[in-house]
């Protein structure tokens, strides 16, 4: 049985009478790489603020770490490391100051442990350099730097690549995958950029207007954005017959409503239909199908608005 880091229960935030969050039921599984997906206002920065206690639900519950309720929830929530937004800079300070002041804060004194994570988010060699003077990727791997710095299980992050040049948002994808692949942290990314979030991610969720849509694992995604031939036809068993005898295939499923994919033969759609013909089948569409992360959000949104 799967052992969830994160469960929410019907969790609701109402500000007035504007819903931010309508009863949503969120499931975060130990040892994955969850990519929250939505668009902007979607409600993914308000659940994130739920999730890290910054923000009471209206309704409906959380559990962290298989507790419920708010007893010992702030033990849980220590459990957790976090960049929600922008991350919380003292841009007068170096990076080890930074970290420094944090660890005061919340009773790490360990000085090796704060060298150990600036070289895990390659910051060691920053030295006096201020903070104010430091790009934006330097910024955000500072901020992740804090959030690893009381060595959580839950790592969330809200839109951790915003505003990264490539060669950034290709640094922060190997930190995250490390730290998931190296330590066994479960992470949290909510994240517009969904090209990127779909070489990182192990599952997804999709928020739209405040209520989860769907949550899927990325093989579930493989299977449903895998390229094919779509075909409507009259009759099933002569169109399976002439897949299996004449182009020798069984890469296909058949649907409801005599629809065929073929997951082969993506090129010879006219062949297909030729053979098909000659064996008295009627074709009533035949289409490419396929998408990415991308589409397949968009076609799960209606619409071609940016997520």
């Amino acid at each position: 049985m799967a052992e969830y880091i994160l469960q929410t229960f019907n969790l609701t935030k109402n500000y007035g009478r504007s819903i931010a969050v309508s009863s949503v039921n969120m499931r975060v599984k130990k040892g994955d790489i969850y990519g929250f997906i939505g668009r902007n206002g979607a409600g993914k920065t308000t659940m994130i603020r739920m999730i890290t206690g910054l923000v009471k639900p209206t309704k409906g519950e959380i559990e962290l770490f298989s507790q419920k309720g708010e007893k010992n929830f702030n033990s849980r929530l220590n459990r957790i490391g976090s960049i929600i937004e922008h991350p919380a800079l003292y841009t007068e300070f170096t990076a080890y100051e930074n970290m420094e002041l944090r660890g005061k804060l919340i009773g790490i004194p360990d000085k090796k442990i704060i060298d150990s994570i600036l070289e895990t988010v390659e910051l060691s060699n920053t030295g006096k350099k201020k903070v104010k003077n430091f790009s934006l990727g330097m910024r955000q791997r500072l901020g992740l730097a804090l959030a690893l710095l009381g060595n959580p299980d839950f790592l969330i992050l809200d839109e951790p690549t915003n505003g990264l040049d490539p060669e950034g948002i290709i640094k922060m994808r190997m930190l995250l995958k490390k730290l998931n692949e190296e330590q066994g942290m479960t992470i949290l990314i909510s994240s517009h950029i969904l090209g990127e979030l779909a070489k990182l991610a192990t599952c997804y969720g999709v928020i739209n207007n405040g209520a989860l849509v769907e949550e899927f694992t990325d093989k579930e995604l493989e299977e449903r954005c895998r390229k094919h031939l779509s075909i409507v036809v009259s009759d099933v068993s002569r169109s399976t017959f002439v897949l299996e005898n004449i182009f020798k295939t069984k890469n296909y499923q058949v649907l409801p409503e005599n629809l065929i994919k073929i997951y082969d033969l993506l090129d010879m759609s006219g062949e297909v239909c030729l053979e098909l013909a000659k064996n008295n089948v009627k074709i009533y569409s035949i289409e490419s199908g396929g998408d990415d992360l991308e589409g397949y959000f968009m076609k799960l949104m209606g619409g071609d608005k940016h997520a």
